[in-house]
């Protein structure tokens, strides 16, 4: 049985090689970090020419497209190593990319029952923040929660807020227009609305957000300065 520290260094390896297989770049550097609830990879300096060009040429659409395809091939490999290699049991992937300093993460949640919620000073104002952000754009979550991965990257949890409109998006097959626009509006209400790092007291640094519509799901992860 491998320690916290060989599957990290296996699992860094392995997701350095396969995103460089599949998209011809890998990333600069690929951290990962693992806690109770979930396995979150951190991706840096990760944009291949092509990519740089379609952002140029202000294409950011046709960039998030291409990344959502291979992203879609990729992700049962991975679930697959992880689970037969180190014994990680993920039950769904989310993932995002922060266009401006060609960063990413992707998050594989288990599918272990967690333990009691974590309890950290600020909790309840960020989960107020988070929930009056969702309120206004969707609706207010059936349920919310948060955890600190490391001590400077907090994972939101939230079930339960995808609108019958949104509903009817996907189901037409909308699914990449409706991300698109609630990244777009949502990242920035959270940025500026749910300043988690004033109730904090951190500097944030990058800020990811992805949704799972089948399971009406999603995941903000927020980094901070060390």
């Amino acid at each position: 049985m491998m320690n916290e520290k060989e599957t990290i260094s296996l699992v860094t390896s392995y997701v350095g090689k396969l995103l460089r297989t599949r998209f011809g770049k890998g990333p600069e550097s690929v951290s990962a970090f693992l806690c109770e609830r979930c396995l979150v990879l951190h991706l840096r300096n990760f944009m291949g020419p092509v990519e740089k060009f379609l952002l140029t040429q202000e294409e950011e659409k046709a960039f998030r497209y291409t990344r959502e395809l291979l992203m879609e091939s990729l992700l049962p490999e991975l679930k697959a190593f992880l689970q037969e290699h180190t014994g990680l049991d993920v039950s769904e992937f989310y993932y995002d990319w922060g266009v401006h300093n060609a960063s990413g993460v992707i998050v594989g949640m288990f599918n272990a029952a967690p333990g009691a919620p974590e309890e950290y000073p600020g909790k309840e104002e960020v989960h107020e923040q988070v929930v009056k952000v969702t309120a206004a754009i969707q609706k207010v979550p059936e349920h919310i929660d948060s955890w600190w991965v490391t001590p400077r990257m907090l994972a939101v949890f939230r079930q339960g807020i995808t609108v019958l409109l949104e509903k009817e998006m996907v189901e037409l097959g909308y699914t990449e227009v409706l991300k698109a626009t609630k990244r777009r509006l949502e990242k920035r209400m959270l940025e500026q609305d749910a300043n988690a790092g004033a109730i904090l007291n951190k500097t944030l640094t990058d800020l990811y957000a992805d949704w799972d519509f089948d399971r009406d799901r999603s995941v903000v992860i927020y980094i901070f300065q060390e």
